[in-house]
């Protein structure tokens, strides 16, 4: 199951069980926009093709719209609210809420800001570490810096490989530490 699979099946379930979840959110109209948000997010996305030479100027027009519209709007939430974390907009939310900003590439000082805010949310059981993760690695690949965590891939030779990771032999213990499996595993699951 690829990582998107995987993202869209979390989307699905929660959603299927979002009554569930919406009894805990202080804003359950936050968290559900945020839910309807992060469901355009993949559905968009599932429409780009694996093959990235297949990947028409038409597709990343609509990524990328579906993007800025998103970061637009949860600047406004996070310049109101601070970090939307599960107290605020439960689990799913907190969780829809990442996805938003680890897709808001056309903004970097944004992701670099909710990244800080995710720290802190993180310790304070607000954020998911594995979450906080994935948005350190995605933050510092754009900066030109070695990955943490090794949670962002490139497809070379037909097989999906991390890209560089700062102190590699040591990857294993930090994922750990936050709650992701093992690099290898996480390539088996990347590749299938």
């Amino acid at each position: 199951m690829t990582h998107m699979q995987l993202t869209l099946a979390l989307l699905l379930l929660s959603t299927l069980t979002g009554d569930a979840h919406a009894q805990f959110a202080r804003d359950p109209a936050l968290r559900q926009e945020l839910l309807k948000r992060a469901e355009k997010d993949q559905k968009v996305r599932a429409d780009v093709p694996a093959d990235l030479a297949k990947i028409t100027s038409a597709i990343v027009k609509r990524v990328q719209s579906v993007d800025k519209a998103n970061t637009a709007w949860l600047k406004r939430v996070v310049q109101k609210y601070g970090w939307p974390g599960k107290s605020l907009v439960s689990g799913d939310g907190a969780h829809s809420a990442w996805l938003l900003v680890q897709h808001a590439d056309l903004d970097p000082d944004f992701q670099k800001r909710c990244l800080k805010l995710m720290e802190k949310a993180v310790q304070a059981g607000e954020a998911s570490g594995q979450e906080y993760a994935y948005l350190t690695d995605r933050v510092r690949t754009k900066e030109g810096k070695p990955q943490v965590y090794g949670t962002q891939l490139k497809f070379v030779d037909g097989k999906y490989v991390p890209l560089p990771i700062e102190d590699e032999a040591k990857v294993d213990k930090r994922r750990a530490a936050v709650g992701l499996p093992p690099l290898a595993e996480y390539l088996k699951a990347a590749a299938q």
